[in-house]
C-alpha cells in the first residue's frame, strides 16, 4: 500500500483562486490515484482589511488595486466564470469582505480536532457562495458546529485567541518559503506548485513524488 503523500497548502479564505485551486488539486489527486494527506496553512492576502468592511467586494478590489470599479467588476466576472468551470457558484454581489485572521484561527482549532478539511471547505463556501461573514465569532462558531465540532469549545478558542500563535507560525513559514501569493502547494516538503494549476499538473507532481518514494523504499 502506498503511503499518503503529504501536501501542505497555504491559502486565504478570501482568495478566489484558492477555492478554485482546491477543486483543481482535488481533481488532480483523484485522477492520479495517489493517496494524499492535506494540511492547510494560513496566509493573509490583505492584513489591513477591517473586520466590517463597508462596501462590496468589487469596491474593495477597486480600492486595493487602484483600478476603476468597472474594471474590478470585469475581473470578478472573469473569476466567477472560471470558478463555474470547476463547479463553484461564486456570488460576488453577496460577499462580505472581512479580515480573515479569526477564520484562520478556526482552521487551526479544527485541525487540532480532526476536522480541518471540512471546516476549510465550509469557510470557502460561506465566503464565496453563501454570503456568510467569516470575521465574526458567532458566524465562525456556527460553521464549526455544522462541521461537527463543539461550538462552546470553538468559541472559547476564538475568544482567547488560543491558535493565534499557530497562525503567525504559518505566516512566518510562508515568508521563509518565499511565498508571495496563494494558493501555494508544497508536495512532500520538497516541491512547490504555485497557483490554481490544471488538475494534470497536480496529478503529474503527485505521481512523480509517489514514484520517488517507492524507489527510495
Amino acid at each position: 500500500m502506498t503511503d499518503p503523500v503529504k501536501v501542505d497548502v497555504w491559502s486565504d479564505v478570501a482568495c478566489p483562486w484558492c477555492y478554485i485551486g482546491k477543486r483543481k488539486f482535488e481533481a488532480g489527486a483523484a485522477a492520479s490515484g495517489v493517496p494524499v494527506e492535506v494540511e492547510y496553512h494560513s496566509f493573509e492576502l490583505s492584513p489591513d482589511t477591517p473586520v466590517d468592511f463597508e462596501g462590496s467586494a468589487v469596491e474593495f478590489l477597486s480600492g486595493h488595486k487602484g483600478i476603476p470599479v468597472a474594471q474590478a467588476k470585469q475581473m470578478t466576472d472573469q473569476v466567477s466564470a472560471i470558478a463555474a468551470e470547476v463547479g463553484l457558484d461564486y456570488h460576488y454581489d453577496a460577499i462580505r469582505h472581512t479580515k480573515t485572521l479569526l477564520a484562520h484561527e478556526l482552521s487551526h482549532f479544527a485541525k487540532a480536532n480532526g476536522k480541518q478539511l471540512e471546516v476549510t471547505e465550509a469557510l470557502f463556501a460561506a465566503y464565496f457562495v453563501d454570503g456568510g461573514h467569516v470575521g465574526h465569532i458567532d458566524d465562525l462558531v456556527a460553521i464549526a458546529e455544522a462541521a461537527g465540532l463543539d461550538g462552546a469549545a470553538a468559541r472559547a478558542a476564538l475568544e482567547d485567541h488560543r491558535y493565534a500563535g499557530d497562525v503567525q507560525a504559518d505566516l512566518a513559514q510562508a515568508v521563509a518559503y518565499g511565498i508571495r501569493g496563494v494558493p501555494f502547494f508544497v508536495i512532500d516538503g520538497r516541491y512547490g506548485v504555485s497557483g490554481a494549476q490544471a488538475p494534470e499538473v497536480f496529478a503529474g507532481a503527485l505521481t512523480q513524488v509517489a514514484a520517488e518514494q517507492a524507489a527510495a523504499r
